[in-house]
């Protein structure tokens, strides 16, 4: 069924093949999102000045510049999700973008309506956050959500991707709680497997090392080996 509004969400697709940009627009057309497509990432990094889609969807084989590079700095500097579609399949691809900050990954040749479900995913997770609350303070310090920042009592703020913030949000809904890597899997969707764990790890690496945590004996993000995390800080939002 589709949904011709402008409160529909708005899908940014790059991708350097006509035929892959019309497959997806009018895929997720008639799913109900609203759409731009950009064969060239000078075109969309333009776009990108003036509106804030939801999601990002970005071949890595682009022909003017490097996607993966791409990718590290929208996952730095935007709030959309970047769903990664390419046809390079090796695992360590996979690995490499997501630890650069994707939130998913997407082999060519794809299926559709599989593109639709990975999207969908990314919006309810991006939903369920907006609903509870924006604002979190722990030990310290003040996640921003709404602008993807860590403020420290000084008022100095360390920015986090998109991906670095669902996985805190994930420790800061569920303080003192276990996680075991499939929950986390679960709650943050993609595949599991090895790309997804390694991704977690980088990830927590790296809200660590914002964190000022120490590597050898973190206080607030512990490693309970062979089931999980869990977060040791209280929490309180607003």
């Amino acid at each position: 069924m589709t949904m011709d509004t402008a409160a529909a969400p708005m899908v940014f697709i790059l991708d350097d093949e006509p035929a892959i940009r019309s497959l997806l627009t009018e895929t997720l057309a008639d799913a109900g999102f609203r759409t731009q497509s950009f064969g060239r990432a000078r075109e969309f990094e333009t776009a990108l000045g003036r509106a804030t889609p939801d999601v990002c969807l970005v071949d890595l084989s682009l022909p003017d510049t490097d996607g993966l590079a791409l990718v590290h700095r929208l996952a730095l500097e935007r709030g959309a999700a970047v769903i990664i579609i390419s046809g390079r399949a090796q695992v360590q691809d996979r690995v490499t973008g997501l630890e650069l900050g994707a939130d998913d990954y997407i082999t060519k040749p794809f299926d559709p309506a599989e593109v639709v479900a990975r999207i969908r995913a990314r919006l309810r997770g991006g939903r369920a956050a907006a609903h509870s609350g924006a604002t979190a303070r722990f030990a310290g310090w003040i996640a921003h959500f709404d602008r993807y920042a860590l403020e420290d009592a000084d008022g100095q703020e360390v920015p986090f991707s998109h991906a670095e913030g669902e996985v805190l949000r994930l420790f800061l809904e569920s303080p003192k709680r276990l996680l075991s890597r499939q929950q986390m899997q679960e709650s943050l969707g993609g595949a599991a497997g090895e790309s997804f764990d390694r991704a977690m790890d980088v990830r927590i690496s790296r809200l660590r090392t914002k964190l000022r945590e120490d590597p050898k004996n973190p206080r607030l993000i512990k490693t309970i080996y062979g089931a999980g995390y869990i977060f040791l800080g209280d929490v309180t939002w607003e």
